[in-house]
């Protein structure tokens, strides 16, 4: 069940992100803290690095580490590829640097928590 339950959640999340990130946001309303966009950001790759880390490790079996890394390089590999598509094939979205780095900071403390979790060994009396 959490092999099933792990992976679909992974797929879904990032089919959600990859829709969000691509359709026009034009009309709602903004949210008046500055950097929203970039907390947000942040805080959409950290989770979609859990995400895959979970589908990876218990769906198909990886070696925590093994997860961690995987994760962390798809998580990577789709902030950019969806950066690239906003600027190519979207008339209202266009590439922002600052945004790919959010996305890399956001998945790289995800990965560094993943690691110090795993790397602590808890004895047990």
């Amino acid at each position: 069940m959490l092999k099933k339950v792990a992976l679909l959640g992974a797929l879904g999340y990032t089919i959600t992100l990859a829709t969000v990130s691509l359709i026009s946001l034009k009309g709602l309303p903004e949210v008046q803290i500055s950097f929203a966009d970039k907390i947000f950001h942040f805080l959409a790759y950290s989770f979609f690095v859990f995400l895959w880390y979970f589908a990876l490790f218990y769906f198909f079996n990886f070696k925590k580490i093994k997860a961690i890394g995987y994760a962390f390089i798809w998580a990577i590999l789709f902030g950019l590829i969806i950066e690239i598509l906003q600027d190519t094939i979207t008339a209202s979205r266009a590439l922002d640097v600052y945004d790919a780095i959010a996305n890399t900071l956001g998945a790289l403390i995800a990965s560094v928590v993943l690691w110090i979790k795993k790397s602590l060994h808890v004895k047990k009396s």
